[in-house]
């Protein structure tokens, strides 16, 4: 047993230390990065004791070290999900400008939430009390399996989206043409959310810049504003190329000197502001380099005999040396060969996987009839410890990735983004919430497909069979859930609600985006965009070095000599069709033309 975590503890460790890293902001505290560590290291601890668990009470081992370390993680993540998370992230987003000013307002806004759901909690037993559903003695036992329910629940569901949506956009994506036509959509919308994201800073630093100059060297608040000034100079001095563009006054903007208060919401919004352009800017970057890369690896296909089997890059330098030559070759053999079939083959594994769950899940209901792959294959395994902690800790993995996709998906659609090097300290405060809390059920979802006899592990001892979970909606909705999402996978995987919300044009607001919408064809001014990033490149800037909201620049990128009006005409409009759609203002396609041409003229100007 010791063999395994002497070789997955120090792998985690790691994983969760460069994760973190990778994902962090530059303005994440330490304490914060070091709770988002520690939550992430507690939640995969979870899944890391489940293989053993398996191991020890299949033949009828020591089970104390187990029993321990599980109620550590357990009530580790409980706690960090339920208090001490919410506090921190309360605080990180608080604006105020003193430590204890920033805790009150996040032990303010955590009791408003939790007396809340506590009143509706209430008063959900006290009317089933009445109604002689449950007995008093029991409350405590019912909240619990409650709790426990929805995590099994909402987790089955993520996981059947995960299931299904995982190995196909790993197969999509190896199209080379599939992937050009996502990017060039994707490009597009990203620069519109720039445009909408730069605008917004704007805005912010022009009001902060005014509130600051209006007010008097004596004025009470005049403490605070300096630290919004040491704030907008700090940002100036970080980043010297931003130039805010289009920042105006409105109405109610000047109403930051009144009180303390109203100076903090002032700094909170600058600081939001500025973190979502950054990361809006992050993304944008990401998704051209990564366009403009498999341009190259196009070409260099198309042009392998010519070039000797060697990758040449139409934006990185020449490698020179007597080793330059073979990493070239080394780099067309990744790139142009074995990365795509790479890709396939990995779908297919993780296609199989997925059906094999799906199977597992579906055949919960019959009892005595064991027809779950892993159940199988870990039960002929014998007693090599090894081979059977591993069997057992690859698909809890997979499960674990495909509920955490989906939860991100739905999260940065609505409440958190999760952005390489730009995530805010919030952000992955609330991801890391997200991660601990569907740790156990999945967990516990996974332990249900292993038949061990009758044997109850330390984790089913601690969480209850999956048959006892909710005794007031009865036994059968327990076996019977795990089928539903079966269901719901299925349909998800052959397009099912797609085609539903299709019928009903009305309802499309409501339809989940993925990436499969953008492969109908290349997105015009995704094209054109990533034609004049090029062109940047080849003239020695960087991508996104100009910030320039693309999105109304349009009228001023050279298209090439075979465009015409017409083309041109079809790119504004696809653009300010998705403005109006994805950007965060509903905006008017007359304010989006006298925005365009303000630029166009200030661009005509200046040469």
């Amino acid at each position: 047993m010791w063999v395994f975590y002497l070789i997955s503890l120090p792998l985690t460790l790691g994983m969760v230390i460069l994760t973190a890293r990778y994902f962090a902001g530059p303005e994440v505290p330490r304490y914060v990065f070091f709770t988002v560590g520690y939550t992430w290291f507690c939640s995969l601890a979870i899944i890391i004791l489940v293989p053993a668990d398996i191991y020890t009470t299949k033949f009828d081992l020591d089970r104390g070290g187990i029993s321990f370390y599980w109620i550590w993680s357990y009530w580790s993540t409980f706690l960090l999900t339920w208090a001490v998370v919410p506090l921190i992230q309360g605080f990180e987003d608080a604006g105020d400008f003193t430590v204890v000013e920033r805790l009150k307002t996040s032990v303010r806004a955590n009791l408003v939430f939790y007396l809340i759901v506590g009143a509706i909690g209430l008063f959900g037993i006290i009317l089933l009390i009445v109604m002689h559903k449950i007995k008093i003695g029991n409350v405590l036992a019912f909240a619990m399996a409650c709790s426990n329910t929805f995590g099994l629940v909402t987790g089955a569901f993520l996981l059947g989206f995960g299931l299904s949506e995982i190995p196909k956009g790993l197969w999509r994506n190896s199209d080379w043409s599939t992937r050009q036509k996502v990017l060039s959509h994707k490009i597009a919308k990203l620069a519109v959310k720039l445009d909408d994201a730069h605008q917004d800073l704007s805005n912010a630093i022009v009001v902060a810049q005014a509130t600051s100059n209006q007010m008097s060297k004596r004025d009470p608040l005049r403490p605070y504003m300096n630290v919004i000034d040491n704030m907008l100079a700090q940002m100036f001095k970080q980043d010297p190329s931003f130039k805010p563009q289009g920042g105006r006054l409105g109405e109610n903007d000047m109403d930051y000197d009144t009180d303390e208060k109203s100076m903090a919401t002032l700094r909170r919004h600058l600081r939001g502001a500025r973190e979502e352009y950054y990361r809006c800017r992050s993304e944008y970057m990401t998704y051209v380099m990564e366009a403009l890369e498999l341009e190259d690896t196009v070409k260099n296909y198309e042009r392998s005999s010519s070039t000797g089997w060697q990758y040449i890059s139409s934006f990185k330098p020449a490698r020179n040396g007597k080793l330059g030559a073979s990493f070239d070759t080394m780099e067309f053999l990744w790139r142009c060969i074995l990365k795509k079939q790479l890709k396939k083959v990995l779908a297919v594994v993780l296609c199989t996987m997925s059906a094999a769950i799906l199977l597992a899940e579906a055949t919960l209901l019959l009892g005595g009839v064991d027809l779950s792959l892993f159940s199988i294959l870990i039960n002929s395994i014998g007693k090599q410890e090894l081979s059977m902690q591993v069997l057992a800790f690859v698909p809890l993995m997979y499960m674990c990735v495909c509920t955490y996709y989906s939860l991100f998906k739905i999260g940065m659609l609505m409440f958190y983004s999760l952005t390489p090097r730009q995530t805010s300290s919030v952000s992955l405060l609330m991801i890391c919430s997200m991660v601990a809390r569907y740790a156990p059920p999945i967990s516990y979802n996974f332990l249900n497909l292993i038949n061990l006899d009758s044997k109850e592990t330390i984790f089913e001892k601690r969480m209850g069979k999956i048959d006892k979970a909710v005794p007031f909606f009865g036994n059968d909705f327990n076996r019977i859930y795990p089928l539903i999402m079966v269901i719901y996978t299925l349909l998800v995987a052959s397009n099912f609600f797609d085609r539903v919300i299709g019928f009903f044009g009305s309802l499309k607001r409501f339809r989940f985006q993925t990436e499969a919408d953008d492969t109908d064809g290349f997105d015009p001014s995704g094209l054109i965009i990533l034609q004049k990033e090029r062109s940047w490149l080849e003239q020695g800037l960087k991508v996104g070095e100009h910030v320039v909201p693309l999105a109304r620049n349009f009228n001023g990128v050279d298209v090439e000599s075979g465009s015409n009006s017409t083309e041109r005409t079809a790119v504004e409009m696809k653009a300010t069709k998705q403005f109006r759609h994805r950007g965060q203002k509903e905006k008017s396609i007359q304010t989006l033309e006298r925005r365009k041409s303000e630029i166009w003229h200030k661009q005509r100007s200046c040469q």
